[in-house]
């Protein structure tokens, strides 16, 4: 079958590295991918929130499905434009129509679900500019540090602990009256802190049926040791050496089951990815936050591990036939360096020409921000390549991951060297 991949990240190579394998596969074609992608399928320059032009595109090269890597497009119901369209409605859309993506495009409308179908999670109320005053005297009755969410999609930003009363309710004004991050926060979240360990635990579902797809950690921090601000990713380990599988069997029972049967009961079609954004406290398992498609970097550390053929998998949550695929997982141990532009997370730049990737022969080179121009690689975003490896164990893949990091060189270029070794 002839499957276009939508997006330009990390997460998009990966899905092109892996569905690029399967003998099911026709052509491949990735919208707008990156330097990287190019080498599974061929590139093609559309806006990812263009869906006329998508649908238009699909209709043209007879693509038979549609894997949407984002959040943008699902949040903004590219799945509900395939269905509204005479001649587009049979194509397969792997992402969730609008309403379900509304799971991570709102921050309340997840907290009140998980709250109706009892799922774990931190407790929490929610404030507007008309309640503003309530939420100022709400913040006096919690606990330090206190956290604040962002109701709407903040690019990953939106997420504040405060360690202060007085830092609290300053930022909850600046949030609510002043916009800090846009019309994402006008509604406000504050909710209790967890103490705890975070990972994530991914599933794929028809909507009826699911797997749960390998556990992943991932690192947020900029500095070694976890400090400084917080990026977008700077690399992720698959499994998680905690997540034992008695724990795992609490994430099932207590919190995948009733999502999956929560959103059958609220009549939510949901056919796709469902990131779990997990605590472990004292080994039960929070929800911190769903998301609505994979994580970047962690989908680079869990594809890899997946050894069932992915289309055939996908197939199966389009056919609503998911629990007939064959499903297996290796017991190798991935782990993923996210190298990054000088600056990142502030200020950086780009169009600096990478080199040696070639020579990169034991790990995986998933790009994320590049672009391709006069037979060069250049970077073209703040994190620009991950690098994974896959190995017999944890201590053995962190450190070709982290070799073959230090092997491609572009200035300005970092990575951490001590991912993953907290848990080693």
């Amino acid at each position: 079958m002839n499957i276009l991949i939508i997006g330009s990240g990390g997460r998009e190579s990966a899905f092109a590295y892996k569905i690029s394998k399967s003998p099911k596969l026709n052509q491949l074609f990735i919208a707008p991918g990156n330097a990287g992608t190019s080498q599974y399928g061929q590139n093609v320059a559309l806006k990812v929130t263009d869906f006329q032009a998508i649908g238009e595109f699909v209709l043209a090269n007879q693509i038979e499905m549609v894997v949407v890597g984002p959040e943008e497009p699902l949040v903004k119901g590219i799945h509900d434009y395939f269905l509204a369209d005479e001649k587009l409605k049979s194509i397969a859309v792997i992402g969730p129509q609008q309403e379900g993506a509304q799971l991570e495009g709102s921050k309340d409308f997840s907290k009140e679900f998980m709250i109706r179908h009892q799922v774990p999670t931190a407790a929490f109320q929610s404030f507007d500019k008309d309640s503003l005053e309530a939420g100022l005297a709400y913040l006096d009755t919690q606990q330090l540090p206190i956290v604040l969410k962002a109701d709407g999609l903040a690019q990953g930003k939106g997420v504040l602990i405060c360690e202060s009363y007085e830092d609290a309710k300053a930022e909850l004004k600046a949030m609510i009256n002043d916009a800090k991050f846009g019309e994402a926060s006008s509604v406000v979240v504050v909710e209790e802190f967890l103490k705890g360990i975070e990972l994530s635990v991914f599933v794929l579902t028809d909507g009826e049926n699911y797997k749960v797809l390998p556990s992943a950690k991932d690192y947020k921090r900029i500095g070694e040791g976890d400090t400084g601000l917080n990026t977008g990713g700077m690399g992720s380990v698959s499994p998680v050496p905690f997540a034992d599988q008695a724990f795992l069997d609490k994430v099932e029972q207590r919190i995948i089951k009733p999502t999956v049967d929560g959103l059958k009961k609220d009549n939510i079609p949901y056919k796709g990815f469902i990131f779990i954004g997990l605590m472990n406290v004292g080994g039960d398992p929070y929800v911190i936050e769903y998301n609505v498609r994979m994580g970047d970097p962690e989908t680079e550390s869990v594809l890899v591990r997946i050894e069932s053929d992915l289309v055939d998998l996908l197939e199966g949550v389009a056919k609503g036939d998911l629990d007939k695929r064959s499903y297996t997982v290796t017991d190798k141990t991935a782990a993923t360096v996210m190298i990054v532009s000088g600056g990142y997370p502030g200020a950086y730049e780009t169009g600096k020409v990478i080199s040696n990737i070639e020579n990169v022969k034991e790990s995986i080179v998933f790009h994320a921000g590049t672009k391709s121009e006069n037979g060069e690689v250049l970077t073209a975003g703040g994190r620009v390549l991950a690098v994974t490896a896959l190995e017999d164990d944890l201590f053995s893949a962190l450190q070709q991951a982290t070799a073959d990091a230090g092997r491609i060189f572009f200035q300005g270029k970092y990575f951490r060297t001590d991912i993953g070794f907290d848990l080693i």
